[in-house]
């Protein structure tokens, strides 16, 4: 008997120490508790985990949002600890008091998990038990209950009875009218999602009429939403269909009193054009799109400047020059001169992609004028995007037409007083080099990117330097030896300590590529000539630039050159100094 009763204790034990651990009053340990959940259902077994604690949680659901945030999380992965596909229907209770409260992050959860566990419910479990939770949300008393609902219908509507899917439009069109904006915000944000797994006839009778009215919805926070909802359904639709029952509701949308909805039409636009194809394209989008770029609001028209490219690259190609030199280009010239930095940054980004569709001519005579002007443009970021995107024009054009122009762009860029600008314009220095060939850049450029090598700021000084090392790989250890070693060696000799110390990283980046005849010869006499160096920094970076570069230096320099010299740094007074140097034997293997 006593031996029964100590089996039952121990078999409670696991949900003791839970239900203490809930009722503590720290948080923390709370938390710690929800999150070991999965191992006590384990230690208790499927049944009693499905009859003491799931009600336990369903129940005691009243905690701080951390808590309930990591119990909405942990029940979505539950299947397997009740018992598998057969009883996952036992995990809704709890989930669904969770998709009922205030915080909207809980709720959230709380629908991912329900969404989660409703592809293992069996068809008549699903018409059993997780229609109903769906319905009871949709017609709840609080508007968090029905805006959590918004979320469930599409994962479950396919594989219920006809009656049953009915009985979710329904629902579905009483949400998209429901009084609370926030319930109507909801629905307008799954519309699209629920569109996709509705029958084509109910789609036309049942949710276009839904959208409209989502798209005409007083508050803008609706109407936007709606936006999204239209690149779904226009996706789904015939061409004619689209044109009758989707175009005129966009075409409101794209001139909506709200420059949030406009933004919004701008900002999915590739996505609309993509979904209704090239002969709506070509009659509804064109003049929709030159609208936009002609908005009032520099944020509408900074959205739709960044889609130019793209815009034009889905227009059907024979109709494309047409439609850039008739509509768009025009937009595209106001928008060069624009008065918001933003809305030219946007464009300059994108224009350089113009160049491939329209040809060597047009580009000459309508875009280059424009790429000199953006390349003298007040604002940097203007100039840096001209500049990165430089490579669509070369392969139309050739550098040439643009080199005299972009000198001073670049050295304006180069020694720009805002650090990130200058920072930006070295990553794009091994492209201009590439695209303006050795004898410009050795004129034009290479005085450039050695002053970045003494910059006051170190991530100017690494970001050179690492720059310098892509510039050997582009033009050769020939043009290395000749053109920026003499250089790297006179760093050895600056009177600041740092600058000798971008010297040896420098060294450390271009030995690799510079091979082992130029690194012995060349790079080896500076980085020994520096072991004596006054101060300890400097010393102990010649022992691990020595241990970097080991490899590219030839063996027989490396014992009569290398070893000497760690074999006194290794004797320094200096704790840091000795700790380099023995590393640098080792690794070398001089010990």
């Amino acid at each position: 008997m006593a031996s029964s009763e100590t089996t039952t204790d121990d078999a409670l034990y696991p949900i003791a120490v839970l239900i203490d651990e809930l009722r503590n009053e720290d948080v923390q340990l709370r938390l710690n508790s929800i999150k070991k959940l999965s191992t006590i259902a384990l230690a208790l077994g499927v049944e009693r985990t499905r009859s003491e604690l799931i009600p336990f949680l369903t129940d005691t659901i009243y905690d701080e949002d951390e808590v309930l945030l990591a119990l909405a999380e942990q029940l979505g992965t539950f299947t397997p600890l009740v018992g598998g596909p057969e009883f996952v229907h036992c995990l809704l209770p709890p989930l669904e008091s969770l998709a009922t409260v205030e915080e909207t992050v809980v709720r959230d959860k709380a629908v991912d998990s329900l969404r989660r566990i409703c592809e293992e419910h069996n068809n008549e479990d699903l018409e059993t038990h997780f229609v109903p939770l769906v319905k009871r949300l949709a017609v709840g008393d609080w508007f968090t209950t029905r805006t959590s609902a918004c979320g469930l219908f599409s994962v479950c509507y396919t594989r219920l009875s006809v009656a049953t899917k009915a009985e979710l439009r329904s629902h579905f069109r009483s949400l998209c009218q429901d009084d609370t904006p926030m319930v109507r915000r909801a629905a307008a944000s799954k519309l699209g999602e629920f569109a996709k797994v509705v029958e084509v006839e109910y789609l036309k009778t049942d949710l276009i009429p839904m959208f409209v009215a989502l798209a005409q919805d007083e508050q803008d926070s609706v109407r936007l939403l709606a936006v999204e909802a239209c690149v779904s359904m226009a996706g789904l639709l015939q061409q004619e269909d689209t044109e009758m029952l989707v175009m005129p509701t966009l075409r409101q949308a794209a001139e909506d009193k709200s420059w949030r909805v406009r933004y919004m039409v701008a900002d999915r636009f590739i996505d609309l054009q993509k979904a209704v194809g090239p002969e709506i394209t070509k009659t509804d989008l064109v003049p929709a799109f030159q609208s936009l770029l002609k908005d009032v609001e520099a944020e509408v028209r900074a959205a739709a400047a960044g889609k130019v490219r793209d815009f034009c690259q889905n227009v059907d190609p024979s109709v494309q020059e047409n439609v850039i030199m008739n509509n768009i280009l025009q937009c595209v010239k106001d928008l060069v001169t624009d008065g918001n930095q933003h809305v030219k940054s946007a464009l300059a980004g994108v224009i350089m992609g113009l160049s491939p569709i329209l040809g060597k001519e047009n580009t000459v005579n309508h875009l280059l004028p424009l790429f000199l002007s953006q390349l003298k443009d007040e604002c940097p970021e203007v100039r840096l995007n001209i500049i990165s995107n430089l490579d669509c024009v070369n392969e139309v054009i050739g550098i040439q037409q643009l080199s005299q122009s972009l000198l001073p762009a670049i050295v304006e860029l180069a020694e720009d007083t805002k650090w990130r600008v200058r920072l930006a314009i070295i990553e794009y220095m091994p492209l201009l080099a590439g695209q303006l060939g050795v004898d410009f850049f050795n004129q034009s450029l290479s005085n450039l990117c050695m002053t970045w090598l003494v910059d006051h700021v170190y991530a100017i000084r690494e970001a050179a330097t690492n720059n310098l090392r892509k510039l050997v790989e582009k033009f050769g250890s020939d043009w290395a030896s000749q053109h920026v070693l003499p250089k790297i060696n006179a760093m050895s000799r600056d009177g600041n300590y740092l600058h000798r110390m971008t010297c040896l990283n420098c060294i450390n980046v271009v030995a690799e590529v510079c091979g082992k005849d130029v690194t012995t010869k060349t790079l080896l006499p500076t980085v020994l000539s520096m072991a004596s160096d006054n101060v300890p920094n400097v010393r102990f970076n010649v022992a691990k630039t020595l241990q970097i570069v080991g490899p590219h230096i030839e063996k027989e320099a490396l014992h009569s050159q290398v070893k000497p010299a760690l074999d006194v740094l290794n004797e320094d007074p200096d704790t840091d100094v000795k700790y380099f140097a023995s590393e640098a034997l080792i690794e070398n293997g001089l010990m």
